[in-house]
């Protein structure tokens, strides 16, 4: 599976030029990388020319779920009836493992308040809501100021960028649910309500923010747009295999010798990326034990799949896996496995909204069968039964919460059974010694 055509992304080609913040996230600085350069000839492009720009460059969400971000924008209707449209940047960057957006906001911000403006034109927006993690204290104030700075400049507001288009910016900050990390929950969050997802249809294209047009997008989706439009379509195509294009930034946590972000181009080798980028695993390739390649609630995938896998949509889909929001976390033959697996249920469980029957009640019952699992007070019965509790599980609930809920469990299922299995029978001997021996 591995690319014969993947290369190094060059310097020049990166698009967060101060993801390290080596510089000053300011305008002026931001002005000298190249953010709001021309924006208003962009602007003058008109909603209809930048949907098929960011159509042709093969940009899909970077929040999780991979949606061509496009074809999204071009849902959103010509004639709203009066009602006004909105942008929702989704900045509630709560999946574990998971830190690009918080480096873009805190380092580069303006990269993403000229995207919001672009995004906006293109989706026919009067307002950008940045609906931003409760946590994220110091990226909330430095986003506030960046805001600002761009309303100082004219860039935003009335007449934005001189181009006569009016758009405004607004921050919203978040109460620290994982839950809203969903686009419909956080609607409800925003409007000031209780984050559950909605039912849908309607969806939010037709009635999202306050029931009107609304598009949700990821920090990272929105902040490339700028670029996009200014290198065009056919340069962030270029990168990438087709239908995975553009640059991604991957966040590699776990036991690696420099956990780092980078940003790289789509399809880039899994091994490569962690060896060219993080020095490779921690005691070597073959101290690799396995890697949950997207966030904690995708599959993740054995060592024998890690040697040649490609890091984009597609090739993590074919080995049952995904790509999700590019957080890679690498664990080394030191891990529990099966323990790490139920620290993931334990979040699953405690970030349910509750509102949907399976979730609610079927994530606290699997977290409590793996922790015995872990502890090896199972049987070996359970392992199937557990199984068929995530599939009962899975595809069953409003949101993908159910789903993040299994996926983990069913990778470890489906690479790791003999660790469970060994975990049960080993205790259950070291058990019946001590019987025998307290007789």
């Amino acid at each position: 599976m591995a690319s014969a055509t993947w290369t190094p992304l060059k310097d020049e080609d990166r698009i967060f030029g101060n993801l390290y913040g080596y510089d000053s996230w300011r305008l002026e600085a931001a002005r000298k990388r190249g953010s709001w350069d021309n924006t208003k000839d962009l602007i003058l492009l008109g909603r209809e020319k930048i949907v098929e720009i960011v159509k042709g460059s093969g940009l899909r969400g970077r929040g999780g779920a991979g949606f061509p971000t496009g074809m999204k924008w071009s849902f959103m209707p010509k004639d709203t009836g009066g009602r006004p449209c909105y942008l929702i940047v989704n900045a509630d960057e709560s999946e574990p493992g998971t830190c690009k957006d918080r480096e873009i906001m805190r380092n580069d911000p303006h990269t993403l308040v000229e995207g919001c403006l672009l995004a906006g034109v293109g989706i026919g927006a009067t307002a950008a809501y940045i609906y931003i993690r409760g946590e994220y204290r110091a990226e909330y104030r430095v986003m506030e100021a960046a805001i600002q700075e761009a309303y100082d400049a004219g860039l935003l507001g009335k007449n934005a960028c001189g181009s006569g288009y009016d758009f405004d910016v607004i921050m919203h900050h978040g109460a620290g649910a994982y839950i809203c990390g969903e686009e419909t929950a956080l609607l409800e969050s925003l409007e000031g309500k209780k984050g559950q997802p909605r039912l849908k249809p309607p969806f939010p294209a037709m009635a999202g923010l306050w029931g009107c047009p609304s598009t949700v997008n990821n920090v990272e989706s929105i902040a490339v747009t700028p670029t996009i439009l200014r290198k065009g379509s056919d340069w962030f195509a270029g990168f990438g295999r087709e239908k995975n294009e553009g640059t991604k930034l991957f966040c590699i946590s776990g036991h690696v010798e420099k956990p780092c972000n980078i940003e790289e181009a789509m399809s880039i080798p899994l091994k490569e990326l962690l060896e060219r980028h993080c020095g490779g695993v921690r005691g070597g390739w073959d101290n690799l034990k396995a890697v949950v390649p997207g966030g904690s609630s995708v599959p993740l995938i054995p060592r024998s799949i890690c040697d040649d896998v490609l890091m984009d949509f597609d090739a993590l889909k074919e080995v049952k896996s995904g790509l999700g929001t590019a957080a890679v976390i690498v664990m080394d033959q030191s891990t529990d496995i099966v323990k790490a697996i139920a620290r993931f249920a334990y979040f699953y469980k405690h970030e349910s909204c509750g509102q949907c029957t399976p979730c609610r009640e079927g994530t606290g019952w699997m977290w409590r069968v793996i922790t015995r699992m872990a502890e090896g007070r199972a049987e070996i019965e359970e392992i199937d039964m557990l199984l068929d509790v995530s599939k009962q599980v899975e595809g069953h609930t409003i949101c993908a919460l159910g789903d993040a809920a299994a996926w983990p469990i069913q990778g470890l299922i489906r690479h790791f059974r003999d660790e469970i299995e060994d975990r049960i029978k080993n205790r259950t001997r070291v058990q019946v010694r001590g019987t025998v021996a307290a007789e």
